[in-house]
C-alpha cells in the first residue's frame, strides 16, 4: 500500500528546519532528488502538536517548491495540502530490516 492520506486536523504543525532543496549521496557526491519528470523535491522539519499533549518532529518531502514566508526562526505555523504517509521496508548494508513511514504532502501553505 502507498501514499495513504493522513487527517492533521486538530493538530498545530510549526516549521521547525527551514524548507530546503532535497539532496541524496551517489557515488559520494550530492544530488537533488526529483520526480519521475524531474521536477525537484523540498523537504522541511515541522513540530507536530495535538493541544495538551507532547508534540513530535517529522520531516515532509514536498512535492514543489514551497515558495518564501516558512521560517523556522519566525516559528511559522503552517497547513499541509494533502498530507500521506507511505510504508517502506528495506535490507540495509549490514541485513537488518529497517521498516517506517515517510511523510509526504502535495505542498504546504502558511496560516494567516
Amino acid at each position: 500500500m502507498r501514499n495513504i492520506p493522513v487527517n492533521l486536523a486538530g493538530y498545530r504543525l510549526t516549521v521547525s528546519e527551514n524548507p530546503e532543496m532535497k539532496m541524496r549521496k551517489v557515488d559520494g557526491r550530492d544530488e537533488t532528488v526529483t520526480d519521475r519528470e524531474g521536477n525537484a523535491k523540498f523537504v522541511v522539519a515541522l513540530m507536530v502538536k495535538a493541544k495538551g499533549e507532547k508534540g513530535e518532529e517529522i520531516r515532509v518531502t514536498l512535492d514543489a517548491d514551497p515558495g518564501e514566508g516558512f521560517s523556522e526562526d519566525d516559528m511559522t505555523r503552517v497547513e499541509l495540502i494533502d498530507p500521506r504517509v507511505t510504508p517502506y521496508s528495506f535490507k540495509n548494508d549490514r541485513g537488518e530490516t529497517v521498516s517506517g513511514v515517510a511523510w509526504g504532502a502535495a505542498g504546504m501553505k502558511p496560516l494567516i
